[in-house]
């Protein structure tokens, strides 16, 4: 009997390796610190800031948009030279200390402030990360590895948003608003698993340079030219992609721009009757689906490919989103909430799986980069257009905005069509 049991646990974990592991408790220690506090931002801004549903669209935003560039122009460094783990640990530091600014917070601006450096340090570190995870496993386990590390990420967000729960139930029960200082002290609570993120970098995490880099074919270099000036630029680097890579790219920001902060989801369920203690508690729900599925369904993609389940990740995300703008009470909203996760846990693992699938090793950080930026910009519009719709239409409006475009994406993504799996592993090694 006991056979089966370590023949599925050897399944799931073969190719798997020190630095995803040690990666994936980063983002377990980090999601604690951010859970703690991502789902009553929306309601201190709100509930004790006064600020509208357009002013906290602007916000998330911004806060995300501006991030994008970064996420480029740090995935390009790491692939040029090769310093993963040093982007890593600045970008993680960036978040941590940025956390720190909303204990001044006493209008919303400064509250942008501390959004905006929380998404500076995520642009910094997200591509590089991503790179090395995949640098540090086989093709053949990329699923795997980013089904794991996404599990531990979304594993921390059920730890720290259970203790917001906690810490809200303690200090003000089942009170509808949030209270300022329930907010400060979820804030001081968020800094110890943020430094402790730290510590886990600092010890656990290295720069590999994998078996299956081949050197890029070299630039031909114009006569008294230097060695530095021969390498390829940025502008080469993105010419080298596939077309599979950017229809993906497209059918991503298309469905981005109906994908507006999860503020809206916060808001939605506040205005249908739900109190802060009893949202955190369905939030828990959320990622708990959302861990739940991102390993096993990792792991399915690397046998039965990829496009049909970010196809279905993304069809389930519109039936939520459609959930929300038809609801009337708040009977349905923790189911809701479950199928959001489940939509979360199917897209992460198997979306930057694909991402591997369709760059050469030596180009990989720069793809997490292009498809990092390209959504972080459409951010932006989605979200102010999400608080305009709330503000001038209906509280609904949003949710059926991000339905319609969900849906076609699912439409722009059946253009996408990957090389078989052999040329896929063969392209993925260059």
């Amino acid at each position: 009997m006991s056979q089966p049991a370590g023949g599925a646990r050897a399944a799931f974990l073969r190719g798997i390796t020190r630095n995803v592991v040690a990666l994936g408790i980063v983002s377990f220690l980090t999601d604690i610190s951010s859970e703690l506090l991502v789902y009553v931002i929306p309601l201190f801004l709100a509930n004790v800031l006064a600020a509208s549903p357009s002013v906290i669209g602007l916000i998330e935003g911004v806060a995300e948009s501006a991030s994008a560039f970064l996420k480029l122009a740090s995935g390009a460094l790491s692939d040029r030279f090769r310093r993963r783990k040093l982007l890593v640990g600045t970008g993680y530091a960036t978040s941590v200390a940025a956390k720190a600014l909303y204990l001044l917070a006493s209008s919303w601006p400064v509250v942008l402030g501390a959004r905006l450096g929380d998404r500076v340090g995520k642009g910094i570190r997200t591509a590089p990360r991503d790179a090395l995870i995949a640098d540090s496993t086989p093709p053949e386990a990329r699923g795997r590895a980013f089904g794991l590390h996404r599990a531990l990420d979304t594993l921390g967000a059920v730890v720290g948003v259970a203790l917001a729960a906690v810490v809200v139930g303690a200090l003000q029960g089942d009170n509808g608003l949030l209270g300022e200082g329930t907010f400060r002290a979820l804030v001081l609570l968020a800094l110890v698993p943020g430094i402790a993120a730290l510590v886990a970098i600092a010890i656990g995490v290295r720069d590999v340079r994998p078996a299956s880099v081949a050197a890029p074919a070299p630039v031909e270099a114009s006569p008294g030219s230097s060695p530095v000036a021969s390498r390829p630029g940025l502008r080469d680097r993105v010419g080298a992609f596939p077309a599979p890579f950017w229809l993906f790219i497209g059918a991503s920001a298309m469905f981005t721009l109906g994908n507006s902060s999860d503020a809206f989801l916060a808001l939605r369920s506040q205005a249908l009757g739900i109190a802060v203690r009893d949202l955190l508690l369905m939030v828990i729900a959320f990622n708990l689906a959302n861990a739940l599925v991102a390993w096993p369904v990792g792991a399915l993609s690397d046998r039965v490919g990829r496009r049909g389940l970010i196809a279905l990740a993304w069809g389930i995300y519109a039936a939520s989103y459609l959930g929300f703008a038809l609801a009337g009470s708040a009977a349905p909203v923790a189911f809701l909430w479950i199928l959001y996760g489940t939509y979360y846990g199917v897209n992460e693992a198997v979306g930057r799986a694909l991402v591997a699938d369709l760059a050469r090793p030596d180009l990989r950080a720069t793809a997490y980069g292009i498809l990092n930026s390209v959504t972080g910009l459409a951010i932006l519009p989605a979200s102010v257009v999400a608080g305009l719709l709330w503000d001038r239409v209906g509280q609904a409006a949003p949710f059926w905005f991000g339905a319609a475009c969900a849906l076609a994406a699912v439409a722009l993504l059946w253009f996408v069509r990957p090389v078989g799996r052999e040329r896929e592993r063969q392209s993925a090694e260059g």
